[in-house]
Order: structure tokens, then sequence, then C-alpha cells
């Protein structure tokens, strides 16, 4: 524990990952959209990676990011040929990838997250990064909670594609899915995978360095050579990254 957390007070002053953002910055953020493969496009922001699944079925987007900039991402969306999001799978609870769910909840976003993400969601909770001072996250209203939970493994069927959803145990939270597009051959990991700079675990919460390790591996395990990996913050990168990062984890560890 007291290894993982001097890892974080070292170098998360530079990361975006649980920044307390502004509201200038709010204002002045931009949605940038980049694609993955056919129907397939990461939104990045100020918050966490989106990943969107565009087709037949209507819209999946993995996390929500901030209420501000919901508008935003949606008129991304609708450029894509889009209309609103169908369903939202939450990553994790934290509120830079969990937020947006105060909007898209109300207007009948169906939400999906890890039973412990929904747990964590009913109640008040406390953020500390140790850089800066702990700070809350309040309980989110019924509107907003997802509406399905998995434990292990759930699939979706989405979009003329499975969708996988698989939890490895304890991470990055006590809540993470990796949400795995097999046609594709892609994975959104959330905060479990973060190259923007070293790893924030929520230990205060749950997290572990260990489980984030056995996580990653259990994800690559999944994974076919070439894979393409979208971290919760960061570029979009690969299968190779992300068997790269796990190495550099042991090493930390």
């Amino acid at each position: 524990r007291i290894l993982t957390m001097a890892l974080v007070a070292a170098v998360f002053g530079g990361s975006p990952c649980l920044a307390q953002v502004t509201a200038d910055q709010l204002a002045a953020a931009e949605i940038r959209t980049e694609k993955v493969g056919d129907n397939l496009y990461v939104l990045s922001g100020l918050g966490g990676n989106i990943a969107v699944s565009v087709g037949t079925d209507g819209v999946l987007a993995v996390d929500t990011q901030f209420p501000e900039l919901v508008p935003r991402y949606l008129a991304a969306i609708r450029e894509l040929g889009g209309q609103g999001v169908d369903f939202a799978v939450n990553t994790h609870w934290h509120y830079d990838h969990a937020d947006g769910n105060l909007v898209l909840g109300p207007t009948g976003t169906w939400i999906v997250a890890h039973a412990n993400s929904r747990a964590m969601l009913t109640k008040d909770n406390v953020i500390n990064t140790v850089v800066r001072p702990p700070f809350p996250q309040k309980a989110y209203p019924a509107a907003a909670m997802p509406v399905a939970t998995f434990t292990d493994r759930m699939q979706l069927h989405f979009n003329g594609e499975a969708i996988d959803l698989m939890h490895f145990g304890p991470a990055h939270t006590t809540g993470d899915a990796a949400v795995i597009f097999r046609n594709h051959n892609a994975v959104h990991l959330g905060d479990v995978f973060n190259n923007s700079g070293y790893p924030f675990i929520d230990t205060d919460n749950g997290g572990d360095l260990d489980g984030t390790i056995a996580f990653c591996e259990g994800v690559l395990k999944e994974l076919q050579p070439g894979a393409t990996v979208i971290p919760g913050h960061g570029p979009v990168a690969k299968y190779e990254d992300l068997a790269a990062y796990i190495e550099m984890l042991k090493g930390v560890r």
C-alpha cells in the first residue's frame, strides 16, 4: 500500500486521471473523434476516454465523462450517424468516467456497470489522490444509477457484435469492467490501463496493485496479438503496449 501511494504521489500531478477540473477547463474542452474500426470510435475530451459503437441497433458508449460535456459528445455522435446513447457502460464509478450518467440516465439511456461500482454509486465516497486533499463524490440519484450489473462476466449483442464485459477482481477500484469488442479485437480498460502517466490505484476504496497486474493479464489472454487497447486516459494503444504496461507494473512492484 505504501509503495502504491508513494508511486501516485510521485507522478500524479502530471496525470489527467481524476484531476479536479475547473469551470474554465470544462468550458474550453473539445471532443476529439478517432476511428478505431468499422463503426467503432474513441471520443476524448476532459474526462476518461469514451468508446462508441454506432450501428443499426443504435449507440453504445463506454464511459460518460462530465455532465457539462455530454451535449458536446452527443453532437460528435450525431456526426457519426448516431442518435443519442442507448446503452452506456461504466468501466468504474469514479466521477470523471461516470458523472455523465447524471444527464444520460434521466433521458432514457440504459446504464450497465459492475455490481461493486453500482454499490459505490449508491453512497457518498471520498477519493484520496494523495497529492491533493481528499475530495468527495456524492451518491448518485436513482435516475443516474446502473440498471443492469454483473459480477464476473456479461455479454451484450449489439450492432452485430459480441461485446464482453469482464471483471478479474480488485484493480483500479473494486468494480472495474473491461469491455471487449470481439469483432474488432479491441478493449476499453478504463483506468486499469492508463498510459497518460503512472496509474492511480484507489487503495482507500479497495483498489490493489497486485490486482491491477492480474486484471491486465486476464484481459491480455482474452485478446489476439495486434488488438486495439483503449486506455482510461491517454492515446489509443495496442496489444504490445498492454504487455509492456504489465511488465512495468511488475517492475514497480
